[in-house]
């Protein structure tokens, strides 16, 4: 009857120490499957974080394009408008046309960069002619030949000017 009780005891120690194994093998599967689960969310929301990064800078390429393409209209209408004429509705109307066009492109960004008067950044002028003159400070701008546009940060057209001293 001992020996009955010793193996019934056995068995059901075996069958705890089991029991325990497979809660075990359970839980380092589930971490292991959590682990799995969090790198997967954390690489998502990074992919997520890039893509719109991506959208934002080929909008603010196909934007610059754009804008570039059209700075040369806008150089046009601008002389257009300062040309003399009798016809003062002709003139008016041509400047209501700059307006306009400068406000559409403002709209989608572009500010002009600031020239005359200013010191001289080759990172936004582009310096084609050099004069002295002791009236002016040192590497001051007299005089803008073609000006320059930002977008955002990004510097669309560079601003052709003369430097002085």
């Amino acid at each position: 009857m001992e020996n009955e009780e010793n193996k019934i005891n056995e068995e059901n120690i075996e069958q705890n120490v089991n029991e325990n194994c497979e809660d075990k093998v359970d839980l380092a599967e589930y971490e292991e499957l959590n682990d799995r689960y969090k790198r997967m969310l954390a690489e998502f929301e990074n992919y997520k974080k890039r893509s719109q990064k991506e959208k934002e800078s080929i909008y603010g390429m196909i934007t610059g394009d754009v804008v570039a393409t059209m700075l040369p209209i806008m150089d046009n209408l601008e002389k257009a408008s300062e040309v003399r004429t009798d016809d003062t509705n002709y003139q008016e109307g041509v400047r209501l046309v700059v307006r306009q066009f400068s406000e559409a492109l403002k709209r989608l960004g572009l500010e002009p960069i600031e020239s005359v008067g200013v010191r001289f950044n080759p990172e936004f002028h582009e310096a084609v002619s050099h004069v002295e003159d002791k009236t002016k400070g040192e590497q001051e701008i007299v005089q803008e030949y073609r000006k320059g546009y930002k977008l955002g940060h990004k510097v669309i057209r560079h601003s052709m000017v003369v430097v002085a001293n």
